[in-house]
């Protein structure tokens, strides 16, 4: 008996040794855990990474730019069946428990002790999950499992179980580069969290366990079986009746994973200058994690009529050079002729061209295989589609055989000659570059911006990048130094030959007109309209090239122009965007206006950081109507010219575009005012002109400076892309009147001499006060005109302000 006790005392005390062993150990263990842990109190400042979106002028999303893309939805916005499924997929006792689920736990560590070799098993709850994926490393250690258990605790005490969840369901990973619960709506069905299914909510809860597990498309049967299973634990868990879930299971698994890309607005060029705008303004940081919604000016349908203006515009010019030939062939068609052609790198954004390889070929057509697209899974497609090019698809080439421009083998691309037709013309990417930029005078907005033939080919924005000469264009601005030094549209400048000296050791200067011709003393009115060189230039020297290098400032052109005369000519250089502003301020009656992409941008908490409108209003935050007057914007624009001057230089604009660009403009039927430009050896062309509403400036030019051809003109090239933007952009709207502003006066005169007509013989001309032609001086008549000068029908135009 005695043994038997000693042995039970010696049993207790061992007991009891190892208990106390054991508690310290754990104790231990535990101080250094702790010791070591994150500070969870973090949450409460934690701000997840969320996507910034740039939205178009009407609403739409043009692109996304996100490190994790991510879109932040509070709790309370989101639908109930949403955390039933989760709950139910995840954690069915997340609002009992506090933190750790001591069955899960135990299942956990007996299945990992039975399988030692397989992948470790964590039952983890929700808030270990949180705390997991927002505090500790993703190694698989009971350390960091030992840690997660602590952490949970914490959580649970520091934040509400709505707030734990808010987190996890915002910070979980889809799969497919979606993270937390907007996101993946989005991206694997195209809806919102309110337009979801009960099966499509139940296969999203099914995604956190094992996104690649369970992916739509390469694991269909899993994810159904997956999408099933919580389907059947929503119902066990009361959440849905019985027979909501036998029809959901029915449903099959239609992923319509989303799209966002600036190539389906074609606005490639418009959203990464706006991209750079903001990481320039913001930092990467913000920009890729601070959920910014950005609202562009972008005006989609006038995107779209500038692209398809400049590319036409291109296309045009290119392809009266010739074929080229075919840049890239296939070394053999034997095999899949598909699987090749999709390893070539090929276009995104110059829909509805397509690549196409020939397949056969004979005097009279080609039978071309057209790329195949890939699946969702990234696979290429099975079906292989044919089409052929008749003869009248190469006409353009000047060949009279198809077989003389095309060989088996030959990668072209290609254009359906009409919609669902296997019948398509040849076409050729365009050596030419070029841009396109409208805006609207009165604002800044920028509307459409294309800065080249595709955003996919090359990044180069030539809106805002390229720095070229901008030729005659510049003249305006000329113009408008002297208007403001005190000169009338009617001022008399002598159009004779002129040599400048230069200075010991060098040649004199002789400039001369593009068409070797002179006519005498002209008014400011013909100089501009007829584009003389040398009257500017003496209009130039007579001002000094100091005043005009300021305007050239003012009006944004040029920062630091040169002080010599040949900067008169356009021979400097400056930004088709810089350009078209500076005419837009000539028309908005001479107010400063920056340009913009941007309307405003709000932070990841709905406040707005930036607003282009940064005016005033007065009245607009009244509570009621007290009988006062309506809101009213306080102008806060610098007047950088006189606005009599800016209205004398659109006057003087509309008569180029009246007369000198008759056959480009004729059935226009819109003021229009606007002047082209063409550089030496035609390196350059260019138009730059406004309507009231609407800015637009349009440039031609290979990338590495060379000329277009002795027959290329701003004229011929750019001003036709120019007026079939402007036609589209401005379809169904009314056209206006430019603004005439107070002091003007209208006053008819003779176009050639300058001086009062009789009415009925002169054209109207804007004078500011005082300047008008004294009444004493005789009209000039037709008889006494120069005798090398048009016959006054040339200047019968066909809008009222004028008279025959």
């Amino acid at each position: 008996m005695r043994f038997v006790l000693r042995f039970f005392g010696f049993a207790t005390a061992l007991a009891s040794l190892l208990l106390v062993s054991g508690l310290l150990v754990a104790g231990m263990v535990f101080c250094q855990l702790s010791s070591d842990l994150p500070n969870h109190a973090e949450l409460a400042r934690y701000e997840p990474a969320l996507t910034t979106r740039l939205h178009a002028s009407d609403g739409r999303i043009i692109a996304e730019y996100a490190r994790e893309n991510r879109l932040f939805l509070p709790l309370a916005a989101m639908p109930q069946r949403i955390i039933a499924a989760f709950l139910s997929a995840e954690d069915r006792h997340f609002y009992e428990h506090n933190g750790i689920d001591p069955m899960g736990i135990g299942r956990a560590l007996l299945a990992n002790l039975v399988s030692a070799a397989g992948r470790p098993q964590g039952a983890s709850t929700i808030t270990q999950q949180v705390a997991k994926n927002l505090l500790l490393s993703r190694e698989q250690t009971y350390s960091r499992k030992l840690k997660e258990i602590l952490l949970a605790f914490r959580i649970e005490e520091a934040f509400s179980k709505d707030r734990i969840l808010e987190l996890y369901l915002n910070e979980i990973y889809f799969g497919m580069g979606h993270y937390g619960i907007a996101a993946a709506a989005l991206g694997y069905f195209d809806k919102s969290v309110h337009e979801l299914s009960l099966a499509e909510t139940a296969y999203l809860a099914a995604l956190p366990k094992g996104p690649n597990n369970y992916h739509p498309f390469r694991q269909p049967e899993a994810a159904m079986a997956r999408r099933n299973w919580v389907l059947e634990r929503m119902a066990a868990n009361g959440y849905v009746a019985q027979d909501e879930v036998a029809v959901a299971m029915e449903e099959a698994l239609v992923a319509a994973p989303r799209s966002v890309s600036p190539h389906e607005t074609q606005a490639g060029y418009f959203a990464e200058e706006v991209r750079r705008e903001l990481a320039n303004r913001y930092g990467d940081a913000t920009l890729y994690e601070g959920g910014l919604s950005v609202r562009t000016t972008l005006a989609p349908k006038m995107q779209a009529a500038a692209r398809r203006s400049l590319v036409d515009g291109l296309v045009r010019f290119d392809e009266a050079r010739g074929w080229r030939g075919a840049g890239t062939r296939l070394a053999s068609i034997a095999g899949d002729w598909g699987a090749s052609l999709t390893e070539l790198p090929a276009l995104e954004d110059i829909h509805p061209w397509q690549q196409a390889v020939v397949l056969a070929v004979d005097g009279k057509e080609a039978r071309i295989g057209l790329r195949p697209d890939r699946d969702l899974t990234g696979a290429v497609e099975a079906r292989r589609r044919i089409g052929r090019i008749a003869l009248r698809g190469v006409r353009w080439t000047g060949k009279g055989r198809v077989s003389d421009v095309l060989r088996v083998g030959d990668v072209v691309h290609v254009e359906p000659i009409k919609k669902a037709s296997e019948e398509y013309r040849l076409r050729q990417i365009p050596e030419i570059s070029g841009a396109l930029v409208a805006l609207e005078p009165d604002t800044g907005r920028i509307r459409a911006m294309v800065g080249g033939f595709s955003f996919s080919q090359n990044e180069f924005n030539r809106v805002t990048q390229a720095w070229r000469q901008p030729g005659s264009t510049f003249k305006a601005i000329v113009y408008a130094a002297a208007l403001d030094a005190g000169y009338t549209p009617s001022s008399l400048v002598l159009d004779a030959p002129l040599s400048i000296d230069q200075g010991a050791g060098q040649a004199p200067w002789s400039p001369s007109n593009h068409n070797g011709r002179y006519d005498g003393p002209s008014t400011l009115r013909l100089g501009l309209e007829r584009s003389k060189n040398v009257m500017t230039v003496r209009l130039a020297r007579d001002l000094g090239m100091p005043r005009v290098a300021d305007y050239t400032r003012r009006l944004g052109v040029q920062d630091d122009l040169p002080p010599l005369l040949a900067m008169a000519l356009g021979a400097g250089e400056t930004t088709v965007l810089r350009m078209t502003t500076a005419y837009a301020m000539f028309v908005n009656g001479g107010r400063y206006i920056r340009p913009t992409l941007i309307e405003h941008i709000q932070n990841r908490n709905g406040k707005t950081i930036f607003r282009h409108d940064r005016r005033a209003c007065s009245g607009c935050s009244v509570s009621s109507w007290r009988n006062h007057g309506g809101p009213r914007l306080a102008e806060d624009t610098e007047q950088v010219i006189d606005p009599l001057t800016a209205y004398q230089v659109t006057s003087l604009l509309e008569g180029v575009v009246e007369r000198t660009l008759p056959r480009v403009f004729s059935g226009f039927n819109r003021p229009l005012a606007g002047k082209t430009g063409t550089t030496n050896d035609a390196k350059d062309l260019w138009f730059v002109g406004s309507t009231p509403e609407l800015a637009v400036g349009v440039f031609l030019g290979y990338d590495r400076p060379r000329s277009l051809g002795r027959s290329a003109y701003g004229s011929g090239h750019a001003a036709p892309i120019a007026r079939a933007f402007l036609e589209q952009a401005l379809a169904g709207t009314p056209p206006t009147a430019f603004r005439v502003p107070t002091g003007i006066k209208l006053i008819p005169v003779d176009p050639f001499t300058g001086e009062r007509s009789a009415p009925g013989r002169g054209i109207l001309e804007a004078f500011k006060p005082g300047t008008e032609p004294p009444v004493s001086k005789s009209p000039a008549i037709a008889d006494e005109m120069p005798t090398d000068s048009p016959t006054w029908e040339a200047y019968a135009p066909p809008r009222p302000t004028y008279f025959r």
